[in-house]
């Protein structure tokens, strides 16, 4: 993909900002040469423990180059935690800034930008599509992270099958603020880079930062988290600032979008198309899209079911089959909830610890719940994981949620499942107040009852300052529980 990049578009500036970005020969050469330096040292695999900017895709194809994974690790994690995935590591080579990495065996990024900077590179190693091309260590909301595997063939899949090579014009450019250790942040590169937009990486987010760079950089294009998009459409609220000019696409995933935050969104950005995205890490990022016509369709429609759409993850990427099946496996008919599952050239669900968890048919379970409209939209319920039992009944945490966060009182709401000797479980709400607001316990108790049957009322109510969550905006349940249990929450 970098060479057909580097052949057709030699001198387009794709990676970085407009004065000082890396047309895709530049970063061709600098990977190679990278590469080179990788070959040398005997890695069996490639360790990127760094932030968002230039070197990522220069570390990601130098280690493609010298044909072993790359592993791009969670900064945020601790030192336990990162030690315990390095353990795991056989011939790891890991690039990093970390001082105290560096002196105990790492190799400096700074270092390795210089070799690829200056260095010469060799003839790639030649990759089979079946190899492994990068390990993502999941977001882990429920247990334990796992190292889940991506070969050649499940990212070049995706990209040949939603993406056409060299389409965009040449001032296109979108910008990225998502983490290198996520699915979205390989995929976006990748992705862009074939189509021939720029990408602008912004390593710290923030509102102001982002809109700054949004104009400064004359982005038409932005991905963001759910969190961020709250954030960005709250700061053109309060500054009564009109959307950048050169904005005509944002795309947004990682977690559903509160129905009242995506409502303000399309108001404040009138002019852009909005694309939700849904995919896992296993399926080598998306499998599913709700169009900007989608959107417009959607929000102009007086018909329920039409209007209901902006709930929904999209239809099918071309390329892969979605089914929503019972727990025989068989497919449920439309409006049924069940397992959603997937199955295509792009979908890998393995991992290196459990082997492919696809079965004989070529389906894998997403462990989401969901079900499909008459007319294939795809709606996503939540995790199976997540499911609070209570009382024998399922209960879904997003339905509390979607309610609680319409208080306007509420500024961030998660509902979970707390172990119970009488119910197995009572629901337990976690909000954050806006600055300035106050409700209390029965409050919030009166107002899920007006808007949801009494045995989805949340037994217990918790006002916490934040709500945990992965970079992408899944909520991390387990952790409110397990700071409830052990007395931490107030």
């Amino acid at each position: 993909m970098l060479d057909m990049s580097a052949t057709a578009m030699s001198d387009r500036i794709l990676i970085g900002t407009k004065a000082e970005g890396l047309t895709p020969a530049e970063l061709r050469r600098r990977a190679l040469a990278g590469a080179a330096h990788i070959r040398k040292s005997g890695a069996l695999v490639v360790g990127y423990l760094g932030g968002n900017g230039p070197e990522f895709p220069v570390a990601l194809f130098a280690a493609a180059y010298a044909g072993v994974p790359f592993l791009p690790l969670n900064f945020r994690l601790s030192d336990e935690q990162l030690d315990e995935i390095l353990e795991r590591q056989e011939g790891l080579l890991l690039l990093t800034r970390d001082a105290k990495r560096i002196g105990t065996g790492a190799f400096s990024l700074d270092e390795f930008e210089r070799i690829a900077r200056e260095g010469v590179g060799e003839e790639a190693t030649p990759t089979e599509p079946d190899e492994v091309a990068v390990i993502l260590m999941t977001s882990g909301t429920t247990a334990a992270p796992k190292s889940a595997l991506l070969r050649h063939q499940n990212l070049t899949s995706y990209i040949f099958s939603s993406v056409d090579f060299a389409s965009t014009e040449p001032k296109a450019a979108t910008i990225v603020s998502v983490p290198p250790y996520h699915i979205a942040a390989v995929a976006n590169m990748l992705s862009n880079l074939f189509a021939g937009r720029r990408v602008v990486y912004l390593d710290h987010f923030s509102a102001e930062e982002w809109l700054d760079v949004v104009h400064r950089e004359g982005i038409t294009n932005a991905m963001v988290v759910p969190t961020m998009l709250s954030r960005i459409v709250h700061a053109l609220e309060e500054s009564g600032q009109d959307a950048p000019p050169t904005l005509r696409g944002i795309s947004y995933g990682g977690a559903k979008v509160p129905a009242t935050v995506l409502q303000r969104a399309l108001e404040v950005f009138p002019e852009v198309g909005f694309v939700n995205a849904y995919g896992l890490t296993e399926t080598a990022s998306s499998i599913a899209i709700l169009g900007p016509d989608d959107h417009r369709e959607a929000i102009a429609s007086e018909d329920p079911l039409v209007r209901a759409r902006l709930g929904s993850v999209g239809r099918a990427l071309p390329g892969v089959e979605i089914q929503v099946q019972d727990k025989n496996g068989n497919p449920c008919p439309p409006g049924v909830e069940g397992d959603i599952v997937v199955r295509g050239p792009q979908v890998a669900g393995e991992y290196r610890e459990s082997g492919s968890l696809v079965n004989e048919d070529g389906w894998f379970r997403t462990r989401d719940l969901g079900y499909i409209d008459a007319d294939g939209y795809i709606f996503v319920n939540g995790r199976a994981d997540d499911t609070i039992i209570r009382g024998g009944e399922n209960i879904a945490p997003a339905e509390i949620e979607e309610v609680l966060f319409r208080h306007e009182a509420v500024q961030d709401v998660a509902v979970a499942g707390v172990p119970n000797e009488e119910w197995g479980s009572v629901i337990a709400a976690f909000i954050v107040l806006k600055p300035g607001r106050s409700l209390d316990r029965d409050e919030v108790r009166d107002y899920a009852r007006q808007h949801l049957r009494s045995s989805k009322t949340p037994d217990e109510v918790y006002f916490v300052e934040e709500i945990p969550t992965t970079p992408t905006g899944k909520v991390l349940r387990r952790h409110l529980v397990e700071g409830l249990l052990e007395g931490a929450a107030r």
